[in-house]
C-alpha cells in the first residue's frame, strides 16, 4: 500500500520503518531533516507538504505532537484537506484533545476522507519493535479495511468507539500510567529513606499485586538514574492537561491526575521536561533530600 507519514519523531520514526520494512511504500513529511534522511535511504520519497503527501497516497498517517499540530496538518494551509482524492483515508496517531479528534473528523468526512483516531502506549521501545498498544476511534468499516496496517506497528489493536474514543481511551492510560510512576516513585524513595535497598524492594514486590508493567519499565530507569526519553515529562504534561480538560468537559473529577500534573510541572520548573517520565522520582527524592540508587541502605 502507498502510505503517507507525517511526523518522524520518537515514536513516528520507528513506526514508519516497520511499515517499510512490512513492504509498504511511503511518502513521509517531517520539520527534521535528519529524520527524512533515514527514511529515504530506506526507501521513502519525500514531499514538501501535508498536501503534497496527501496527493500520492491513499492512506495519511500523522504522528504529531499535539491538538494544533495535528489541526494544521489536517485542515491549514497546504493541508491534508487540500490534497483531497477519492479513495484518501486519514489516521491520526498523535495523542491530541479527543474534541479535536471530532472536529478534525467531520471536516474531513465532509469532504469525503473517513478518519480513524488511533493514539498509541507503549513508548520508544514498543514502536521500535513494532509492539505499540493500539487505541482506535471511528468507524468499524474504516477499522477493519486499516487493520492489518495498524497491527504492523502494534501488538494490540482495539477499536473502542467511533471517532474520539481512541483518545479517550490514551488519556485513560495516561492517567493510568502516571498514577503508577508517582506510586513507584514514591514507594522506592520511601524505602531507601528508611534504610531499605530499593533495588531489593523492587524485586521482593514486583511479583505481586503492586507489579505492573510500568514498575518493570520504569523502576530499573529510576535506579539506574537513566532518564533518556521513552515517552518525555513534557508530552506527559500534555496528555494530562488534556485529560483534565476531558474530565472538566464530561463531569468526571480527575483529582489523583491534577496532583500528578503538579508534580509534573514542578519538575518543568526546575528544567526536567525534556527527560523520560521515569524522571518523577526526581519530586520524591527532592522531598525526601535524598537520590535513589541500587545498592543505597541509607539516607
Amino acid at each position: 500500500m502507498k502510505i503517507g507519514f507525517i511526523g518522524l519523531g520518537i515514536m513516528g520514526k520507528p513506526m514508519a520503518k516497520n511499515l517499510i520494512a512490512a513492504g509498504h511504500e511511503l511518502v513521509v513529511r517531517d520539520m527534521n531533516a535528519a529524520a527524512v534522511a533515514e527514511l529515504t535511504a530506506l526507501g521513502a520519497t519525500e514531499a514538501s507538504s501535508p498536501k503534497e503527501v496527501a496527493e500520492q497516497v491513499e492512506l495519511v498517517v500523522t504522528m504529531l505532537p499535539n491538538s494544533p499540530h495535528v489541526q494544521t496538518v489536517a485542515l491549514g494551509a497546504d493541508s491534508i484537506l487540500d490534497g483531497a482524492h477519492e479513495g484518501l483515508a486519514y489516521i491520526d496517531m498523535s495523542s491530541i484533545a479527543p474534541l479535536v479528534s471530532r472536529q478534525v473528523g467531520a471536516a474531513l468526512t465532509a469532504k469525503g476522507i473517513p478518519m480513524l483516531d488511533a493514539p498509541v502506549s507503549g513508548g520508544e521501545p514498543k514502536a521500535i519493535d513494532g509492539t505499540l498498544s493500539i487505541m482506535v476511534g471511528g468507524p468499524q468499516a474504516l477499522f477493519d479495511t486499516y487493520a492489518d496496517v495498524l497491527k504492523v506497528m502494534g501488538a494490540s489493536v482495539v477499536r473502542v468507539g467511533e471517532i474520539g474514543a481512541g483518545n479517550i481511551a490514551k488519556l485513560a492510560n495516561q492517567v493510568v500510567v502516571a498514577l503508577n510512576i508517582a506510586a513507584v516513585s514514591e514507594a522506592l524513595v520511601f524505602a531507601q529513606k528508611a534504610g531499605v535497598d530499593p533495588e531489593a524492594v523492587f524485586q521482593a514486590i514486583r511479583g505481586g499485586l503492586a507489579g505492573s508493567t510500568v514498575m518493570e519499565a520504569k523502576a530499573p530507569m529510576m535506579l539506574d538514574r537513566n532518564f533518556k526519553p521513552g515517552f518525555r515529562i513534557a508530552l506527559h504534561i500534555k496528555d494530562l492537561t488534556n485529560a483534565i480538560e476531558t474530565g472538566h468537559e464530561v463531569g468526571a473529577p480527575v483529582p489523583l491526575t491534577a496532583a500528578i500534573l503538579e508534580m509534573m510541572t514542578a519538575l518543568k520548573v526546575d528544567g526536567r521536561e525534556v527527560e523520560d517520565h521515569s524522571a518523577l522520582v526526581r519530586f520524591h527524592e527532592k522531598l525526601a533530600d535524598i537520590e535513589l540508587g541500587r545498592g543505597e541502605h541509607n539516607s
